[in-house]
């Protein structure tokens, strides 16, 4: 069995096409969980029509109040799986029909070798338009993303896991189920703590529809043009700030899992937390020497300047 966690917030106008997606899956043994986050439009009794037609496949959870974030919503969900397997699910994509099978197979090769470690495997997508037009048939190839970039101090400065693509076994579940503050994303902190003490798989083949659409949470920028680029020089505090917030993460990271840790993987997070306090020329001296690095040269220009 597997458990599907779909978060829902004011998705009135596509979160029927995204569950329908999930009814016409050809792997056919799920479960499907909708915690709605207090909306204010139609959403409610849209999921509420669902789960009355489809009671033996989904169930509707309605938050007292809201969470404040699509990652504070996911997080709050980890706790109703008692499955094998859970999948992460956006309310405004669709699913192309193989997409629980083609994931799945990769779960179950990689635990052949070990089923009790943390694995996390993610997926390509096809980027669309608010009508499902495709104008990129790979997110990894748009954002200029390298899918073998899973070691631990690749993985502290730059997240390369789509939740909407993500399934993760128990193992990881048992430990993402601690709700850290200072996570940045969920899909973010359940690779981190993969690639700390287990694996990441990557399927290089699309298998969700990633909708772009002006209500998107996060989205899917093309960072090599020149747009991007003009964009980010204008955001120099955020992106300041979007750095810090790497170094507080992983010293949450530390804190959450830190016991379970060989030596060499606690040194990694350890360092990297430690450089929000270093010095412009020790966090320089401490990216080289540990790799820190994200993917790509502007990207990594950018790290330096603002350290």
């Amino acid at each position: 069995m597997i458990d599907i966690l779909l978060a829902s917030y004011n998705g009135e106008k596509y979160i029927a096409e995204q569950i329908d997606s999930i009814l016409n899956q050809t792997y056919k043994d799920w479960f499907l969980y909708i915690k709605d986050d207090c909306s204010t439009d139609n959403t409610v009794k849209i999921i509420m029509d669902y789960e009355k037609k489809y009671k033996d496949k989904i169930k509707v959870i309605l938050s007292d109040k809201p969470s404040g974030s699509a990652k504070n919503n996911f997080f709050s969900m980890f706790e109703y799986s008692n499955s094998d397997y859970i999948m992460t699910c956006d309310q405004d994509d669709v699913w192309l029909p193989d997409k629980i099978k083609i994931t799945l197979e990769g779960m179950k090769e990689a635990e052949q070798e070990n089923k009790n470690i943390p694995i996390l495997v993610h997926t390509d997508l096809k980027v669309v338009d608010e009508n499902l037009n495709v104008f990129s048939d790979s997110l990894f190839k748009m954002q200029n993303l390298d899918n073998e970039r899973y070691k631990l101090n690749y993985l502290l400065t730059q997240n390369i896991v789509t939740g909407c693509t993500v399934m993760a076994n128990k193992a990881l579940l048992n430990h993402t189920k601690i709700n850290p503050n200072d996570a940045i994303m969920h899909d973010w902190w359940m690779a981190l703590i993969a690639a700390s003490l287990g694996k990441i798989i990557f399927i290089d083949k699309a298998t969700v529809m990633y909708r772009q659409h002006e209500r998107n949470s996060v989205g899917a920028k093309n960072v090599r043009s020149i747009n991007y680029i003009k964009v980010k020089i204008s955001n120099i505090d955020n992106i300041k700030k979007s750095i810090k917030d790497t170094y507080i993460q992983a010293e949450k990271l530390l804190e959450a899992i830190g016991a379970f840790l060989n030596s060499n993987n606690y040194d990694t997070i350890q360092q990297y937390s430690l450089m929000k306090n270093n010095r412009k020329t020790k966090k320089i001296y401490t990216m080289v020497k540990y790799k820190y690095w994200k993917k790509g040269l502007i990207r990594n220009l950018g790290q330096v300047i603002l350290a």
